[in-house]
């Protein structure tokens, strides 16, 4: 890893988001129960600890008994440049089934295309790339 990966607690939710991820990014994943871990503060059957290892990296699990789940305020992960435009657009799409569209992924007065959605899970993504010279 070349820099800081996200974590996110989710409110039971981390095997559907990081399985959707997963859709929408690609990569391997991997996900580990409560009960694999031995610990007793949740389900058997709830994530203890996800990892998504792929080109968009991602990690999380279900917030145990009184923590805190995700709330991205103020905050937004960044894909600018990461793949190429075509498939930007496509995760960009993908990200936004059963999301909110903040800003639509196109070129803007600057000369770039970018776009923001807030997808299903409650993540604020930051979508775009400079044109081809």
């Amino acid at each position: 890893m070349a820099g800081p990966q996200i974590y996110v607690f989710f409110p039971g939710t981390a095997r559907e988001a990081l399985t959707f991820y997963a859709d929408v990014f690609g990569g391997a994943l991997s996900l580990h129960t409560y009960q694999d871990f031995g610990r007793s503060d949740g389900p058997p059957d709830a994530v203890a600890h996800g990892v998504l290892n792929g080109v968009v990296a991602l990690a999380g699990s279900d917030a145990a008994e009184g923590r805190a789940t995700v709330r991205p305020e103020g905050i937004m992960l960044s894909l600018l440049g990461t793949a190429e435009p075509e498939v930007l657009h496509e995760w960009f799409d993908r990200l936004s089934v059963d999301g909110s569209v903040l800003d639509p992924l196109s070129p803007k007065p600057w000369g770039a295309s970018d776009g923001q959605v807030i997808d299903r899970h409650g993540l604020h993504w930051l979508v775009g790339y400079e044109p081809a010279i």
